[in-house]
């Protein structure tokens, strides 16, 4: 390690008043002493890089393992400046790359969005046709499912138009529940108008109009500025009982296939984008409504020019503390905990669970855990037996490498596509069975 250059300095400077009279004395002194000083923080500063450093290393093998080995430093396809091309020959979305930011601790810790363990709606298009408007959601405007580039994910393309909506075929909501979904956006610019977002309501009814009780968020998509993010809702004979904004900036995200968290219990609302929670209002769930529909329409975007997709819309039941439940009931199932397709790589918004967990090992020094990994049945059955197996050491992996629990309190085992929970013959069934257990031994 070099010697600090303030070191040095102070080290020749004391060296040419070592002849100097005995009046100089104090002065080396206090000369000395600041030199040890800036030679502590020094080193206190260079720990704290190395261990920033391991801390983002042990991150990066848990939630992208075998990251930079064997592969091309060039950017693929819709990643770190790819552009795909929708399938369907339109125009190619840009502003769709993928931030690369370094994953520290600090943004992990802090997100405490926990999925709803009861699947009630997902779709992700795979059983409709390219071009086609989706089966299970209706309008009275129009759409179609596209692919983007070379990704086998399909997307709902959703258009602008004077009241148009979207209304995918959700069952009544209960009191507590999440919502879930991606968005990529297309064409968005500084040249996007200042009115251009994307609003969900929250509507008793499942019309196509705003009758009844409703509550409703828009997120700005426009680039020349950072707008707010609006919320507002709507008691009938009362009127709009809460109608605010958030002030902040979402333009980066917005750019960079955002993942949009919800989280409803009873009255509070809670909305994530990517790992960031922006909204927490306590009571915007107006008193008196029976919620049975999801609304989504877009608005300020230019034809032709803008595009605005969705897909892995998931709606779930829960959303509930599960420390308590695991405590209480000694075991839970989640299907929250996400992986890449096909591997064992956790993503990023998977930690919020993990954290839970993770906190009651640490409440608790005598509790024991086995984790289940199970899948859907799609691919081989062996394929699927490694898979499960894979998914739960990474979770194991997770709650040593990033919250200190201890190896041997935790064991694993993967079941594959043995003990299915539901039907393994649509998208909500599959992502049903797509879950960790956690078993208190």
């Amino acid at each position: 390690m070099r010697t600090p250059l303030l070191l040095k300095s102070a080290f020749v400077v004391a060296l040419l008043l070592t002849g100097m009279p005995e009046a100089n004395g104090q002065f080396l002194e206090k000369l000395a002493k600041r030199a040890e000083r800036a030679a502590e923080r020094t080193v206190e500063r260079r720990v704290d890089r190395e261990v920033s450093k391991k801390t983002d290393q042990a991150l990066d093998s848990i939630l992208e393992p075998g990251k930079d080995k064997g592969k091309s430093k060039t950017p693929g396809p819709g990643k770190n400046g790819g552009e795909p091309a929708p399938e369907n020959g339109s125009q190619t979305p840009k502003g769709t790359t993928e931030t690369s930011g370094p994953k520290t601790l600090e943004v992990y810790s802090k997100f405490d969005f926990v999925p709803g363990d009861k699947v009630l709606f997902f779709d992700d298009y795979s059983n409709d046709f390219i071009g086609d408007f989706p089966a299970r959601w209706n309008t009275n405007g129009s759409g179609e499912v596209v692919r983007l580039g070379d990704s086998p994910e399909r997307w709902l393309r959703v258009l602008r138009g004077n009241r148009v909506m979207y209304i995918p075929d959700v069952p009544d909501l209960p009191d507590d529940y999440t919502i879930e979904f991606d968005l990529m956006v297309n064409g968005i610019d500084k040249q996007t108008s200042s009115t251009a977002g994307f609003t969900l309501t929250l509507s008793d009814t499942k019309t196509f109009d705003t009758d009844g009780h409703w509550a409703r968020v828009f997120l700005p998509l426009g680039q020349y500025g950072a707008f707010d993010i609006r919320l507002r809702n709507f008691v009938p004979g009362e009127g709009n009982v809460i109608a605010s904004a958030v002030s902040t900036d979402i333009r980066q995200a917005v750019l960079n296939r955002p993942h949009i968290s919800i989280a409803v219990n009873g009255s509070r609302f809670r909305l994530w984008v990517n790992e960031t929670k922006y909204v927490d209002v306590p009571r915007f769930i107006p008193e008196g409504s029976a919620f049975k529909a999801l609304k989504f329409d877009v608005d300020g975007i230019k034809d032709g020019k803008e595009d605005v997709f969705i897909t892995n819309l998931k709606v779930a039941e829960g959303g509930v503390d599960l420390r308590r439940k695991l405590l209480s009931e000694g075991s839970i199932s989640t299907n929250g905990i996400l992986f890449d397709s096909g591997s064992a790589n956790l993503q990023p918004r998977s930690m919020g669970i993990i954290l839970q967990i993770a906190q009651v090992l640490q409440q608790d020094a005598g509790i024991k855990l086995r984790i289940e990994g199970h899948t859907d049945s799609d691919g081989e059955t062996a394929a699927n037996q490694k898979l499960s197996e894979a998914r739960a050491e990474a979770v194991k992996k997770a709650l040593i490498d990033v919250y200190g629990v201890d190896a041997g309190r935790l064991s694993t085992l993967g079941k594959g596509e043995s003990e299915p929970v539901a039907a393994n013959d649509s998208p909500d069934g599959k992502a049903q069975n797509r879950r960790v257990v956690f078993i208190r031994q």
